[in-house]
């Protein structure tokens, strides 16, 4: 169950970020989870939003670099050790983690962590086969 995740490439210059997030308010798409990574000369700034494909078609007629990638959302008790235990599954299955970032909902009680594994299916099935519950993508997009 991966779901699209957009990542755009952003110059790190003063209200490019901004621009950006704008651009998606402004079409009514909602951000459900961000992230960014910078180096010296730009960031990739990622998100999962309401309507992927739509960000992404936007984005791109406003001349910013996109690209998606399927990854997985994992619900999880929002307590204390919640995500190392979903961590030592797949690190004890031997899956490989390249990044993940993690967003709480109104829904009390839960988090989301958003993860890039090298091989979705795979952690997908050792992580049900665990009883970690994967997010639907349509739940995530209509939180």
């Amino acid at each position: 169950m991966s779901m699209d995740q957009i990542s755009v490439f952003v110059e790190n210059s003063p209200g490019r970020l901004a621009d950006i997030t704008e651009i998606l308010g402004t079409a009514g798409i909602d951000l459900r989870a961000v992230s960014i990574a910078d180096t010296a000369d730009f960031g990739v700034l990622r998100l999962i939003s309401s309507e992927p494909q739509k960000a992404m078609e936007l984005l791109r007629s406003k001349g910013c670099v996109v690209s998606v990638t399927p990854v997985l959302a994992v619900e999880l008790a929002d307590t204390p050790g919640s995500l190392a235990g979903v961590l030592r599954i797949l690190a004890d299955a031997g899956v490989s983690i390249e990044y993940l970032y993690a967003f709480i909902t109104r829904k009390k009680g839960n988090a989301y962590v958003i993860l890039r594994v090298e091989d979705n299916a795979r952690a997908e099935k050792i992580l049900a086969d665990r009883g970690v519950k994967i997010a639907d993508a349509d739940e995530i997009y209509a939180i």
